[in-house]
């Protein structure tokens, strides 16, 4: 079945200690495009992350985002209040309030936002450290989830692509079925156009049996369609088998369009019949949209 290169897949955790956050947008390209934006310390983690995204998502413009934050209390974790700087501070507010006039509770408030009303001992800052070292087994996951929605996004994508292709097939189809009805009267106008010109030249002079009789061959030869009908019968055929391959078909869908669009332009230029090149026009039309939505499929 088609995959559509469109997706988009979010997978969150979030901890006492930690938000993580990977977020997957994938677009349309010829190959894989990948755009990563990691943590710092996940920097040395991105060759494993780019061939786990490669694996999976073969084709597309991606754009990988994944968010690590740690709430504002966590961060702040084993700061204590700084005494002396306090009281120091508190005394001077004493003074502003009597000489403003301000409430002393309101320019209280400010003083645990003074620089030094808080520090955090040694020891905490270690723990601090060690804390931002999230391991990676525990954010892998998060990439695997964020990675299958993608692609179940893709796969919903593709089975509307298959169900519009396979219309646009099909229009084709019922083109060509009434090509191949109209082809024994363009080949009896042919044949009656022949008998006229004929009898036009059978009674001159200069009239050679053997040249004309050369030249009509290679006139219906030229105009005979009957092995390019066959031929798109085959590619139509084969052209619906692949869709439903189960690797990615893509590319080689593009290729049997190309080899479809050749025995369509074959059939119109031999065909010499205004009926028939009216319905090379409309199976084209139709070929041009399966093309266009080739290019969103992987």
């Amino acid at each position: 079945m088609l995959q559509s290169m469109t997706g988009y897949g979010i997978a969150h955790r979030e901890t006492d200690t930690y938000a993580a956050t990977v977020e997957i947008k994938s677009l349309n390209s010829k190959t894989l495009d990948l755009s990563l934006r990691l943590p710092r310390f996940l920097q040395d983690r991105e060759l494993e992350i780019r061939n786990l995204v490669t694996k999976s998502l073969i084709r597309g413009k991606v754009n990988l985002n994944l968010d690590f934050t740690r709430p504002r209390a966590a961060a702040r974790t084993g700061a204590v209040l700084n005494e002396a700087v306090l009281l120091l501070a508190l005394e001077e507010l004493r003074q502003v309030s009597a000489r403003s006039g301000a409430s002393l509770e309101q320019l209280t408030a400010l003083a645990h936002a003074l620089p030094g009303a808080l520090r955090i001992p040694a020891d905490s800052t270690a723990a601090t450290e060690e804390e931002e070292e999230v391991p990676w087994e525990e954010l892998l996951p998060l990439l695997h989830e964020a990675l299958d929605r993608v692609n179940q996004f893709r796969r919903d994508e593709g089975q509307a692509l298959t169900n519009e292709i396979l219309s646009y097939l099909d229009k084709i189809r019922i083109q060509l079925a009434d090509v191949e009805r109209h082809d024994p009267t363009r080949i009896e106008q042919v044949r009656q156009r022949l008998q006229n010109h004929l009898a036009e030249i059978t009674g001159s002079e200069h009239f050679n049996p053997t040249r004309f009789e050369q030249e009509v061959l290679y006139y219906i030869e030229k105009l005979d369609i009957a092995e390019e009908k066959v031929r798109l019968v085959n590619h139509l055929h084969y052209f619906t088998e692949t869709v439903y391959l189960p690797e990615p078909t893509g590319k080689k869908l593009a290729f049997i369009s190309q080899e479809i669009g050749r025995e369509i332009n074959t059939i119109g230029s031999k065909a010499n019949d205004s009926v028939i090149q009216h319905l090379v026009v409309g199976m084209k039309e139709e070929l041009e949209k399966i093309k266009e939505q080739i290019n969103n499929i992987l």
